[in-house]
């Protein structure tokens, strides 16, 4: 019905911090937009894959699961290894914090389970960190403080075996 227009080359700096603007103004959609246009000329931008990544991630209110699948493509996408598990730690912590917000059937085990995940994620990451850069421990340190202030935040029982009687 409708053809995308592509942006030029000449416009991605301006575009990026268009889509960091858009999501400051809490309109993650837009941000997506801009992001894919700049990924349209560029497939590799980082800053665009980052952005567009964080931007998926601020649907989670809305669609944690659409958004958490697209977000994850993105993950492998990006180049920089303590990047790459910096930002998919953001991901659980961030649908884990969306999951409480919409409580449901086995809503804390889904959200533990998630914390545990990014949790994960910013522990590999600090291992690797740049020095100076305590990022992925500042979040990982949240996540504890999120769960200690969530008692009802648990491992899932495992259910027990059945034992077939004789």
């Amino acid at each position: 019905m409708f053809e995308l227009k592509p942006i030029s080359k000449d416009a991605i700096p301006s575009a990026l911090e268009k889509a960091e603007r858009l999501r400051l103004l809490n309109e993650p959609r837009e941000a997506e937009s801009v992001c894919l246009d700049v990924l349209a000329i560029e497939p590799t931008n980082q800053q665009a894959l980052v952005t567009l990544l964080l931007a998926l991630s601020d649907q989670f209110e809305r669609e944690i699961g659409p958004a958490m699948h697209r977000a994850r493509e993105i993950v492998p996408k990006i180049e920089d290894d303590y990047s790459r598990l910096y930002y998919e730690g953001i991901l659980f912590e961030r649908a884990a914090k969306a999951r409480l917000r919409k409580p449901g059937p086995r809503a804390h085990f889904i959200a533990y389970e998630w914390l545990m995940a990014a949790m994960e994620r910013f522990e590999e990451a600090a291992a690797i960190r740049p020095h100076g850069n305590d990022e992925a421990i500042l979040r990982w340190n949240s996540c504890v403080r999120l769960l200690e202030a969530n008692p009802a935040l648990a491992a899932e029982a495992e259910e027990p075996a059945s034992h077939m009687l004789e």
